[in-house]
């Protein structure tokens, strides 16, 4: 029986009622990950004896009337940017390949106190920027491998679209939940800032980074969202918020009629690629279609908020490489580099002026979201592009911004976005959309995509492995 292409919620169901048993399903995805992983090159580490335990483990605890919930027994795996004791945590960074962190990150301590089996760490660029090192492994996309992944959770992507976990962590600063779960024909979710506590989580940019799951479907997100985001508040972790947090799951499915789609025509259609465009004008008739209501709203000044998120992500990085950088530049990657002595030259007026817009910004689009629930827009304003390209892009060659038109100002904000499929380009890669929120309306975000993954199929396609 082929399974690795299962949701998570699918797997877990055959788990509890002993349709599979969490070894037998650990160990097929070991084998799939033998198979096909020295072409893909998504897992730095594979930690196949732990698994197998710890999978034992749970088929003893759920054969016994103990069930810890939806993820007990389903093997996942997370980015390498989050601690773990018994695995190498780098970073995607080469000075760091042997490095064992004393903690587990608070993330990967609930996931797998709520029973998930961690396969490994999973392949991402260099500090979570836009390029990989020289020296450490570059994740193909399983859709065509001529393409991008994604940055920067280039293997989170790559192992879920592969069946090779049915779950996986990302992390995001400008874009890299979304980006590599659009490229790669995922669902995602970038959680508001704060919601998801990151106390062991290598940093880009500590005010701009978020955790959050990419999975096969939004139900799947929910389900990893309830576990990561646990009780809110993490005693390691003082910006993580102390906000209730609701059962996820439970409030998945649901009418939407009534929901007030805000949508930015001039901002979009005037940028975006014909082929995205087409998807998005899709997506919005089937919101229709189910009783949303389709609002026109005016987003702010894009070009200003650009400028400040690049400003502040480059001073904050230059903190997270303080201890290694510049003493050990020739070590890092030509871009990461490029960036960080940027970082390095800013004024403090310049980063003065970033913080002050970045107030003035968030209370603008407060102002956006009054009359609407959500605001949707593509995860990227291009067609997916080539690997030539995008490292083209990386070294400045292109214009980085345009990749992360529609991404980073929700990490500027700190907005919660949920990210699903709407359609193909021409290419035959994956288009993506996201419905942007105000703060912690994650619940109502994932039921809206939910409920357009109920009415359409996008999400059940998977790469020709």
């Amino acid at each position: 029986m082929s399974f690795h292409y299962l949701s998570l919620l699918d797997i877990s169901v055959r788990i509890r009622t002993g349709a599979l048993s969490p070894v037998a399903v650990t160990q097929a995805l070991l084998q799939r990950i033998a198979a096909l992983d020295g072409t893909l090159t998504s897992y730095t580490t594979v930690i196949a004896d732990r698994a197998l335990a710890k999978a034992a483990k749970a088929e003893e605890e759920i054969a016994a009337g103990f069930w810890r919930g939806p993820l007990h027994g389903v093997p996942i795996a997370v980015k390498d940017l989050c601690d773990t004791t018994y695995a190498p945590t780098a970073a995607g960074m080469y000075i760091h390949k042997a490095r064992i962190p004393p903690a587990n990150a608070t993330a990967v301590d609930r996931l797998e106190a709520a029973g998930a089996i961690m396969l490994g760490k999973l392949s991402m660029t260099e500090g979570a920027f836009g390029a990989h090192h020289p020296k450490m492994p570059k994740p193909k996309n399983p859709w065509n491998a001529a393409y991008w992944t994604g940055s920067s959770s280039s293997g989170s992507g790559t192992a879920t679209a592969a069946g090779l976990c049915y779950a996986s962590l990302g992390s995001d600063t400008g874009g890299s939940i979304r980006l590599p779960t659009g490229a790669c024909g995922l669902s995602g979710v970038k959680p508001t800032w704060g919601r998801v506590s990151r106390y062991g989580v290598c940093d880009l940019s500590e005010s701009l980074d978020h955790l959050g799951p990419m999975t096969r479907t939004v139900a799947d997100c929910a389900a990893i969202l309830a576990v990561i985001a646990g009780a809110g508040a993490d005693a390691n972790d003082p910006t993580a918020a102390a906000v209730p947090v609701p059962d996820y799951l439970a409030l998945i499915s649901g009418p939407i009629r009534g929901l007030r789609i805000g949508v930015d025509e001039e901002w979009i259609y005037g940028a975006a690629d014909p082929d995205v465009v087409a998807a998005l004008k899709a997506a919005l008739e089937v919101f229709a279609a189910l009783g949303a209501t389709i609002v026109p709203v005016k987003l702010p000044d894009m070009a200003e908020m650009t400028a400040a998120w690049t400003d502040i992500c480059a001073v904050e990085s230059t903190l997270a490489h303080d201890a290694t950088y510049p003493s050990r530049k020739s070590d890092y990657g030509p871009e990461i580099s490029g960036f960080l002595d940027r970082g390095l030259a800013i004024p403090a007026k310049a980063l003065g002026r970033a913080q002050i817009y970045r107030d003035v910004f968030k209370g603008e689009l407060a102002a956006v979201f009054e009359p609407v629930d959500a605001i949707i827009c593509p995860v990227i304003a291009a067609k997916v592009p080539t690997v030539p390209v995008w490292d083209d892009v990386a070294k400045g060659k292109g214009d980085f911004g345009d990749y992360l038109k529609y991404s980073a100002p929700f990490n500027f904000s700190g907005s919660p976005a949920a990210i699903f499929q709407a359609g193909f380009d021409g290419n035959g890669l994956p288009v993506g959309i996201q419905l942007v929120g105000k703060h912690f309306s994650e619940a109502l975000l994932m039921r809206a995509a939910h409920a357009f993954q109920t009415v359409t199929d996008w999400h059940v396609k998977h790469p020709p492995l």
